[in-house]
């Protein structure tokens, strides 16, 4: 049956979208390629119509026009926004929502009420119960905050300071003093109420509540109209800090009758700072992102002026890369995270049910292929909106004075990654002024990146026209390159029939001893003679044991992974005359930290450093200039030919850069070893780019390097990362395959196939007992440098002497600013301060070691107080002045990750009960993330120093074990967290009021994106 135009046009349109930038293509033929070979095959089982059908019906419907074999398409296209963390729009629904005093409000026109989520009675134990109702409570007080702090049936409270909102704040200069703040009650109304009952709801024991006749229930207060009733709160704080009290007042017609009562709440916070606080509090008040709304233009793409224009490669691409564009109807489904909605294209919910069932299938080797297509697409699609946050409006561009063929623009936090923008990408600008459609989009390729700008290539059109001052809408994009190559990467790994390597058995593993004479091998570095872990892990990766499984290194910090592997690479390329060796890691100052330590015995000559045409030239180490592919006469870097690499006994590489090695064309087995360091990093279609395409299925010898144990690699989709996209290869083989896993009746690993290392090298016992503890089985042994270990044992500011380790406990307050939503908390950043001060004017006094800035590291959770904290430090004359502060490193947990200094510090900065959940669902601060709190503490060698809020990490079993092994060993100073009122007096005093609440809303934005605010790969 023929297509009718109808579904001719529909598939005709889809294509259009598919084509995304490629739709100023006029090519037919190239077209009709495109339509065959991409979209076709992209389709998942739909038959589409011919091409020619395709563009008659374009033609017919005025979507397309053809002139002398050129086709010409109309791109005013629909535009979704796929954001996966916003909440999907709903039908409407008739249940009125619950309010504050215990009736019912009428759902006004237009609205959406929201459910009732009262707990069923009986669906889970009463404690539960009720510390689910007492969370909905305080999530409600402040979700509906004017419901609860609005004056009731003549009932007014004030006070004799300032109230705003029902929130009465107050400064207290002097701490060790009592300060008061009285509350007034007075019936305005003309009716007696009875004033039954009043509790600060969740409240630190430093607040005393006092009134003259002691009012409860069973000794309520009649307020006839016009008195006036009396409540003193009493104050009085030991330390700095943000103290919060919530109080709820209850009233009764009858205190008898079985009446409804109704509630009215008072918010108190108690503020002790300092000058420095005060300094870094908020610039403005935190307004919440509103995603920006997108509407369909007609547009006229100017092709830019990319970099490599000039450069010549000798690398011939051999191997097709194809796009791997995502099929529309997905965006779709992510936009309604993957549910039914009567918002779904017939098209897309025809596709619901199979794209659901491929997500909840475990990993196999049939289904790796499509199951990995999916997950990429997903985590593509959240990409795209990411981005378009670092969108900007009305800025302007100068010439360069150096090339004037190139257009400087300002971009803050490029050299941060945030966003990434890399040598060879491409940016969109359009003029501001431009309304009149189709508008001219300018593409500008990235030439140079420097510290806030980057210089770009334009069209000789742009250049021609540009008036000074001229004001631009500027717009970022994705690279797509390394998506499509983990894209390719999972087709060649079926292809080239990897599944012993990815799903291995073990059945086709040789199992031979190891031969004799590898026992007496002479290493470079002798250290490692006297390690047994490390001296069998080159043994077996010499001998080929594991062959054709992978061989896993685990390493837990300063264990010295890759100093093992190194040695391993250099042993496999002393022994053996016939190897090929490819040196992997996920980062570029991971890769060139393995060549720098290989080049110190492997020659020039067959050590060779590959770089991507992205990197920066200033950015590589001298030491590397002369072994790497950087062509001096070209000012780039070139791809030598395949037969020149071919010729290099150790190539060294990022994962992502050995995908040029697969297109290319080097046949697979040409590499004998592959290995890859800090392999957890990698998601596992990253981790396998250059892997798939270029080792043996039967005689390659891959090796992984890592620690599961430790932070993974950072995804945006809450959808992709809920299905598996960030577990690692290296974590999914010792989670899911027998091998890799340890044996039951020893309670070692099979060393066949991996070895833990057991000896740290890096930090004090007292440091390193919790995560050893927690994470590595009590296995890990100490072996670092005595005296540098010890060297903080005596420091005079120990809580403990010869304990090393200080929980200095905070009441402080997160807080957000403008339209930043990432969390920052001063209190902990003055404490920070005070400890850094301290450090540095007693080093190399009183028998202490010298401590220079570099030697100290601040670890935060969140970009925004790492930017404080910097701040902080740039305000302080004494610390600012200091010559080589600079080298004092301030970052997040990813930014530590395989680092050590000598002291570390580290920054909690939760404080708030409400934000707990959010942090908990997504993983992004410490608290209940295991791997994150893992790698802050294990960084320090010789001083551990943790500022936090106590009473909010005890609620994660993980802090909960620090923070009173810190108290066990005398470790503990601040704020007592004794003072805090327990969870069960909390619970039940909200359990006791008759509060009915509605869900809680979600942010409709990128959780990730907007609180860790993480730095883009490159």
């Amino acid at each position: 049956m023929p297509p009718t135009l109808k579904s001719s046009l529909k598939a005709g349109l889809n294509f259009i979208e598919y084509l995304g930038e490629r739709k100023t293509k006029t090519d037919k033929a190239e077209l009709r390629d495109i339509y065959n070979f991409e979209f076709r095959k992209n389709r998942n089982g739909i038959k589409d119509p011919s091409f020619s059908n395709v563009l008659y019906a374009l033609v017919k419907f005025n979507k397309a026009n053809t002139q002398q074999g050129k086709v010409y398409l109309k791109t005013k296209v629909r535009v979704v926004y796929g954001d996966q963390w916003r909440r999907p729009r709903r039908q409407q629904v008739t249940t009125a929502p619950l309010v504050a005093n215990g009736g019912t409000k009428a759902p006004s026109t237009g609205t959406v009420p929201a459910p009732s989520v009262a707990p069923v009675p009986g669906s889970q134990p009463g404690s539960q119960v009720k510390k689910r109702l007492a969370n909905k409570i305080l999530q409600s007080m402040k979700v509906k905050r004017s419901d609860f702090i609005s004056d009731k049936e003549g009932i007014v409270i004030n006070s004799d300071h300032d109230m705003m909102e029902g929130k009465i704040r107050f400064n207290v200069e002097r701490i060790e003093e009592v300060y008061v703040v009285k509350l007034y009650i007075q019936n305005t109304g003309a009716s007696a109420l009875n004033f039954t009952y009043y509790a600060a709801l969740h409240r630190i024991r430093c607040f005393t509540l006092v009134d003259e006749k002691r009012v409860t229930r069973a000794c309520p207060l009649l307020l006839g109209p016009g008195d006036r009733y009396e409540i003193e709160v009493q104050f009085l704080s030991l330390h700095i800090g943000c103290f919060p009290a919530t109080l709820a007042f209850e009233f009764k017609p009858n205190p008898l009758a079985n009446t409804k009562p109704f509630y009215i709440v008072r918010f108190l916070e108690a503020v002790s700072r300092t000058k420095l606080t005060m300094e870094l509090g908020p610039i403005a008040p935190y307004k919440p992102y509103q995603a920006s709304t997108y509407r369909p233009v007609d547009t006229i793409v100017e092709e830019g002026e990319p970099p490599e224009s000039s450069v010549v490669q000798q690398l011939k691409p051999l191997v097709k890369l194809n796009e791997y564009k995502y099929p529309f109807y997905l965006k779709e489904l992510a936009k309604e995270r993957l549910e039914e909605s009567e918002f779904l294209s017939p098209a897309s919910r025809q596709q619901l049910p199979s794209v659901k069932s491929l997500l909840e299938s475990p990993l196999s080797y049939q289904n790796y292929t499509r199951r990995f297509h999916l997950l990429l697409h997903l985590e593509e699609i959240q990409m795209e909106v990411d981005i378009r946050k670092y969108d900007m409006h009305n800025k302007t561009m100068t010439r360069d004075l150096s090339k004037n063929k190139l257009l400087v623009l300002q971009v803050p936090g490029v050299a941060e990654n945030r966003p990434s923008v890399l040598r060879g990408d491409h940016l969109r600008v359009s003029k501001a002024e431009d309304q009149e459609q189709p508008i001219t989009v300018y593409k500008g390729y990235v030439h140079r990146v420097e510290l806030e700008s980057v210089k770009l290539g334009f069209s000789k059109k742009l250049l021609q026209n540009l008036i000074n001052n001229v004001k631009f809408n500027v717009e970022f994009t994705i690279n797509r390159f390394p998506l499509k190559l983990q894209h390719r990467a999972v087709e060649l790994a079926v292809k080239h029939h990897l599944g012993e390597v990815l799903f291995l058995t073990g059945s086709h593993t040789r199992g031979t001893a190891l031969p004799q004479a590898l026992f007496q091998l002479s290493l470079y570095d002798r250290k490692l003679e006297e390690n047994p872990e490390q001296y069998a892990v080159v043994q077996h990766i010499v001998s080929g044991v594991s062959r054709p499984s992978p061989y896993l290194v685990f390493g837990p910090p300063g264990t010295g992974k890759t100093v093992t592997l190194v040695e391993a690479i250099k042993q496999v390329y002393r022994i053996d005359s016939s190897a090929y060796i490819l040196a992997c890691a996920p980062s570029n100052s991971a890769s060139d930290l393995l060549c720098e330590r290989v080049l110190e015995h492997v020659g020039h000559h067959h050590l060779y450093r590959l770089y991507a045409s992205s990197r920066e030239p200033r950015t590589v180490p001298i030491s590397l200039l002369n072994c790497c592919n950087w062509d001096e006469r070209q000012d780039g870097f070139v791809f030598p030919s395949k037969e020149t690499l071919m010729c290099c006994k150790i190539i060294v590489t990022t994962v992502v850069t050995a995908g040029r090695l697969v297109t290319g064309g080097l046949p697979a087995g040409h590499f004998t070893h592959i290995f890859i360091d800090e392999a957890g990093h990698a998601v596992e279609p990253e981790c396998i780019i250059g892997m798939a395409g270029l080792l043996h299925a039967e005689t390659g010898q891959l090796v992984l390097a890592g620690d599961p144990k430790q932070l993974g690699p950072i995804l945006r989709s809450p959808l992709a990362m809920q299905y598996g996209l960030g577990l690692s290869l290296l974590e999914r083989l010792m989670r899911d395959n027998p091998l890799y896993q340890k044996e039951e009746k020893s309670g070692r690993f099979n060393n066949q196939f991996v070895t833990k290392l057991l000896r740290n090298y890096r930090s004090h016992p007292a440091i390193l007992k919790i995560p050893n503890e927690l994470f590595y089985d009590g296995e890990l042994q100490v072996f670092a440098d005595e005296e540098l270990r010890n060297s903080y044992c005596n420091w005079e500011h120990l809580p403990k002497k010869g304990f090393p380790v200080i929980f200095h406990g905070v009441m402080g307050k997160d807080e957000r600013e403008a339209n930043s939503p990432s969390f920052f908390n001063v209190t902990e950043i003055q404490i920070l301060m005070d400890y850094l001060r301290r450090l540095l004017q007693t080093q190399g006094k009183k028998g202490l070691a010298t401590l220079s800035p570099k030697d100290i590291g601040i670890i935060a959770p969140y970009r925004k107080q790492v930017e404080k904290i910097q701040k902080a430090i740039r305000s302080l004359k004494e610390l600012d002045q200091l010559k080589d502060i600079a080298k004092l490193k301030v970052g997040s947990v990813e930014e530590f990750q395989g680092q050590e200094r000598k002291v570390i510090m580290v920054s909690a900065v939760r404080s708030s009960i409400n934000y707990v959940r959010m942090d908990k669902d997504f993983s992004i601060g410490f608290l209940t993330n295991e791997k994150r709190f893992n790698v802050a503490v294990t960084r320090a060698k010789a001083l551990l120093i943790v500022v936090g809020n106590p009473v909010i990490l005890n609620k994660d079993p993980t802090w909960e074990r620090f923070i009173s092994y810190c108290s066990e060993e005398k470790g503990y100073t601040g704020f007592d967290y004794a003072d805090a009122e327990g969870e069960d007096d909390v619970v039940m005093r909200l359990a006791a009021l008759s509060i009915q609440v509605e869900p809680e809303v979600e942010s409709e934005e990128s959780v990730l994106q907007q609180y860790l605010h993480p730095e883009w790969k490159n």
